[in-house]
C-alpha cells in the first residue's frame, strides 16, 4: 500500500517572467506571472537591468541569476527573455523562447526588431499570451499559435471593411424605405 506522502503532486511546466529589451537594456514587452518574484516596476526593471548586463554580450543561451534560470536569444537589435525558477526544466523554456521567437517572426514578416515590434505590440501580447497564461506554458508550437492568433484577428466584426458594409447596407435600406 502506498503511503500518501509517496504520492507526488502533478506540476505544470511554468513560467516566472518573458520580457523583451532593446539594445540598450530598455523595456519593450514584460509579463510576470509570480506576483511575489518582483512585485514593484521598479523591482522589475533593476532585475531585468541585471539580467541584461549579464547577458548581453555573452554567446551563451542560459543563465543563472538570482535563483532564476533565464534563457535568452538575441535579435538585431532586441532581446527576448524567458525566466523560470532554479528547479525548471531548462528544455521547456528554451522550447518556450523559441516559440515565442518564431511566432514573432511570422507576425513580423522576419523583422524581429525594434520598430517592427513596436508597430505590432498588439499581435506580440496575443502571442505571449498564447504561448504562457498565467505563467502556465500552454503552447510551444509556434504553427499552433500564429493558428489561434489569427484566428482570433479574423474573428474581429468591425475591421474596416465590415464597417463600410454595414454603412451601405444602411443606405439601401433608406433608400428603399423612402421610395416605397
Amino acid at each position: 500500500m502506498l503511503s500518501l506522502s509517496l504520492l507526488q503532486e502533478p506540476s505544470l511546466y511554468t513560467v516566472k517572467a518573458i520580457f523583451i529589451l532593446d539594445n540598450d537594456g530598455n523595456r519593450l514587452l514584460s509579463k510576470y506571472y509570480d506576483p511575489g518574484l518582483y512585485p514593484s516596476i521598479k523591482e522589475q526593471k533593476n532585475f531585468e537591468k541585471n539580467v541584461f548586463n549579464k547577458t548581453h554580450k555573452a554567446d551563451n543561451e542560459i543563465a543563472f541569476l538570482e535563483g532564476m534560470t533565464i534563457v535568452y536569444k538575441g535579435s538585431i537589435d532586441l532581446f527576448l527573455y524567458v525566466v523560470g525558477s532554479a528547479q525548471e526544466n531548462e528544455l521547456m523554456l528554451m522550447s518556450v523562447l523559441n516559440c515565442l521567437f518564431d511566432s514573432l517572426s511570422h507576425i513580423l514578416r522576419k523583422n524581429v526588431e525594434r520598430v517592427c515590434l513596436l508597430d505590432n505590440m498588439e499581435g506580440v501580447y496575443l502571442v505571449v499570451d498564447e504561448i504562457v497564461d498565467g505563467g502556465v506554458i500552454l503552447e510551444s508550437d509556434p504553427q499552433q499559435v500564429l493558428k489561434k492568433v489569427n484566428y482570433r484577428a479574423d474573428e474581429n466584426p468591425l475591421s474596416e471593411q465590415s464597417v463600410a458594409q454595414v454603412l451601405q447596407s444602411a443606405k439601401e435600406q433608406i433608400k428603399w424605405s423612402i421610395l416605397k
